[in-house]
């Protein structure tokens, strides 16, 4: 049957429209699977609008997988991050992003066991966990300290007791009469730090005035103050240097400091400082005197130089209530040469706790924290520190009945300040 001629132009549109339809789905189907186009993935119904979304032509699988690479360069970016808290979570997620947790582990054991010596270093690691500030003993030194400086505090107030019972005792009255500038004329005055210190030789005199010096800014430090500097060129005030008002308020408001000795081994060690090393001034002007009054046929020289004073000898000048020469500060009893009844000091130290009582003393009154007590003898330094022992071999040389009349010369002072009787035989 021939279909009529009107219907081949349709039909010939037809098979044209179908050909073409076939051709644009094989090229579509080409597209999708080349890599790095996208394309529109029709979904299947129902679905909701949300599901829609443009993917490669890799898989769904595929795309989650991959990782980007943490390199040395993106840290560097990480530490410049302005946002700390940013740059850690996005730090955060790069590492979940790792592709084999376990593997990284397992290199970091590798590590681990590569370290030379595995033991030394985890002895390393104890030590400086060890040098790590621990607050628990931190406390328990501060609390330490506290203990020490409560107890030096109680031995002031049994120091100051001690001495206002023997004074009530023996100089009943003595603080209610007025002060003369004699009486004062052994004090250093310390404005800066408002302190008024006693003149005791033999008893730490000489690195007391360094002291002194550095808080009143004559010094920077007391190494560098020589020891004739110290006496002779210190420029330090003293009390009698002031008027009556001056005197009385400085009395009244200032710290008023002794620091005594056990006074037999301040009496040895005096003599030894002045009679057994040379000296200009005391062997011509004391030596001499003792020799001749106290030594049978002296020699000419001996006479003359006053070198060679033995230790009997000084003693019985000591005694001898018609000396040929005067009294010197350094053999003074403490009692006499700082009027420790009359002047009430509230603060006695002793070269026996000389650098603890230092310290405590220039702690309480605020000095530099960098300024302690110094500790060296620059006077006669090779011979040895007068010591207990030393002052018994002295001692050795005298009679029972000079011993005790010694003890009975230094009494006040061993009242006072609560020493012990040297010798057993003394009464």
């Amino acid at each position: 049957m021939k279909l009529p001629g009107a219907l081949y132009c349709p039909l010939w549109f037809l098979l044209l429209l179908a050909a073409g339809s076939l051709l644009l789905l094989v090229r579509l189907q080409d597209l999708t699977d080349t890599p790095g186009v996208n394309v529109l993935v029709a979904p299947r119904w129902p679905v909701d609008k949300d599901d829609v979304q443009i993917v490669s032509s890799a898989s769904l699988l595929e795309l989650q997988d991959f990782k980007p690479p943490v390199t040395k360069r993106h840290r560097k970016l990480l530490l410049q991050t302005p946002n700390p808290s940013a740059a850690e979570d996005r730090h955060r997620k790069l590492l979940l992003q790792t592709p084999n947790p376990s593997a990284a582990e397992d290199r970091h054991r590798k590590l681990l066991l590569q370290t030379p010596n595995p033991s030394a270093a985890e002895d390393r690691h104890r030590k400086l966990l060890l040098q790590t500030p621990n607050p628990s003993a931190a406390e328990g030194r501060d609390g330490a300290e506290e203990r020490r400086r409560q107890q030096l505090a109680e031995t002031q107030a049994s120091r100051r007791r001690q001495l206002n019972d023997v004074c009530a005792v023996y100089q009943p009255g003595v603080s209610e009469q007025r002060v003369s500038r004699h009486q004062v004329s052994r004090v250093y005055v310390e404005d800066r730090s408002q302190l008024l210190y006693c003149e005791v030789p033999k008893a730490g005199c000489s690195n007391w005035k360094r002291v002194l010096m550095v808080l009143g800014g004559k010094a920077a430090s007391t190494r560098d103050i020589p020891h004739d500097a110290a006496h002779a060129a210190n420029r330090l005030r003293r009390l009698d240097g002031y008027d009556a008002a001056g005197i009385a308020e400085r009395l009244r408001s200032y710290t008023k400091v002794l620091f005594v000795r056990e006074p037999f081994e301040r009496l040895v060690s005096a003599f030894r400082d002045k009679f057994e090393s040379p000296n200009s001034y005391y062997h011509p002007v004391f030596g001499r005197a003792i020799i001749a009054r106290y030594r049978a046929n002296a020699s000419l020289g001996a006479l003359r130089s006053g070198a060679g004073v033995s230790f009997p000898e000084f003693v019985r000048y000591l005694l001898d209530v018609r000396r040929p020469v005067g009294m010197d500060i350094h053999w003074t009893p403490v009692s006499q040469l700082c009027s420790p009844c009359l002047l009430r000091y509230s603060f006695i130290g002793k070269l026996e706790s000389l650098e603890a009582d230092a310290n405590f003393l220039l702690r309480s009154v605020g000095a530099p924290g960098n300024l302690t007590f110094p500790d060296f003898k620059d006077r006669n330094p090779r011979a040895e520190r007068t010591s207990a022992a030393i002052t018994q071999a002295y001692f050795s040389q005298l009679s029972a009945a000079e011993r005790q009349k010694v003890f009975d010369f230094f009494y006040m002072d061993y009242l006072m300040f609560q020493y012990d009787k040297p010798f057993s035989d003394l009464v």
